[in-house]
């Protein structure tokens, strides 16, 4: 006789990372290609001395950094490991009821409708517009059952991102009893204008139902080590104090993420090189004839349609890892230039394009 395991979690997928293989390029993860920033390094080495020791369980060093860097009190940050932590633990402070609902676009984040599964909750979704969020149909799609609504901006895995004002909008139109969670995983590669820059932060200030995520994993380069952010009302981080799983955080994490916070100067050269790669590789394939939409991240979303599956595996047969959702598109991190330049000379062959550039028009 085996052990009774929940029958709804047969239903479950489960998360699917990008794929790795010995000696292929892979632009599958939306990771970094360069390391961490050399004091983030540094670090680490001094961190790794005490792993006999169990880390800071509240963060409180990294808290007090993060409140500093974005000019609130440590009350209003928790730490997870990594921002998806986060984002189940969100589910678990809002739903208590398989009724209750958790609202988000789609297609978007893919730990979306897992983390509501595995928290008991109904998932809810709304189709993206042209690869966007349709804020007003999100709004419309409220009702009272409504506990949380992810809002992914920029958006995994098209890229795309809502501005300022029409955010704002929306955050006013959803009731104050609803928990809105702006996942900005890859805040630091927005550059819309200034005028339409959307900081879920300074949102966020006057609107307690509005928390916001944030991670070291992607512009910082410390995807391995696992830590994220939450900023928000201090009744949101108590909550999810209380479900933060104990000593999550590593020592090792903590110092590192508190170290890329203290260089953070030199973010802004790291992330402008994969920006200037990212528009490098949109500007060739629209040449080539595939329908890019604008990123605001470190990747690309390619439409494909029924195509994408086959692609995908002609990339790789060609050396380079991409990330295919089948049906739909692919999605391709801007890696290092030459990377960029060996998936390019894949995908803009005059044979590649012939057979593929036209399948998501």
């Amino acid at each position: 006789m085996t052990a009774h395991i929940r029958p709804d979690l047969d239903s479950i997928p489960a998360y699917v990372p990008g794929r790795s293989h010995p000696g292929a390029v892979k632009l599958a993860s939306n990771e970094t290609t360069i390391g961490p920033l050399p004091a983030a390094s540094k670090a680490i080495a001094e961190a790794v001395e005490l792993a006999n020791r169990y880390p800071d369980n509240q963060s409180g060093e990294l808290r007090a950094a993060l409140a500093e860097f974005l000019g609130v009190e440590p009350a209003n940050i928790a730490v997870g490991c990594g921002s998806v932590a986060l984002c189940q633990e969100l589910v678990q402070i809002t739903c208590a009821d398989p009724a209750d609902e958790v609202l988000y676009a789609w297609r978007s984040f893919e730990a979306y409708p897992i983390i509501t599964q595995v928290g008991n909750a109904t998932a809810v979704t709304v189709p993206l517009r042209d690869h966007v969020h349709d804020l007003d149909a999100l709004a419309a799609a409220v009702t009272e059952r409504t506990r949380l609504v992810f809002v992914c901006n920029p958006n995994n895995p098209t890229g795309t991102a809502v501005g300022r004002v029409e955010l704002e909008r929306f955050l006013d139109r959803v009731p104050g009893n609803v928990l809105i969670a702006l996942d900005e995983a890859y805040y630091e590669y927005l550059r819309m204008t200034p005028g339409d820059h959307p900081d879920g932060v300074e949102l966020a200030r006057n609107r307690p139902n509005v928390v916001v995520l944030r991670t070291f994993s992607k512009a910082y380069g410390l995807a391995g080590l696992r830590v994220g952010y939450a900023v928000g009302a201090p009744e949101v981080i108590a909550a999810l104090l209380k479900v933060h799983i104990p000593f999550s955080v590593s020592r090792v994490a903590q110092a590192a993420a508190i170290a890329s916070l203290e260089a953070r100067h030199e973010l802004l050269d790291r992330t402008e090189a994969v920006i200037a790669e990212r528009d490098r590789m949109r500007t060739a394939l629209l040449a080539a004839g595939y329908r890019v939409p604008v990123s605001e991240s470190n990747f690309l979303w390619i439409t494909l349609d029924a195509a994408t599956t086959e692609f995908a595996e002609a990339s790789a047969a060609a050396g380079v890892l991409i990330r295919p959702f089948a049906g739909e598109g692919v999605r391709v991190t801007a890696g290092d230039p030459h990377e960029n330049d060996l998936f390019l000379r894949f995908a803009t062959d005059p044979a590649t394009a012939a057979r593929f550039a036209r399948a998501g028009a």
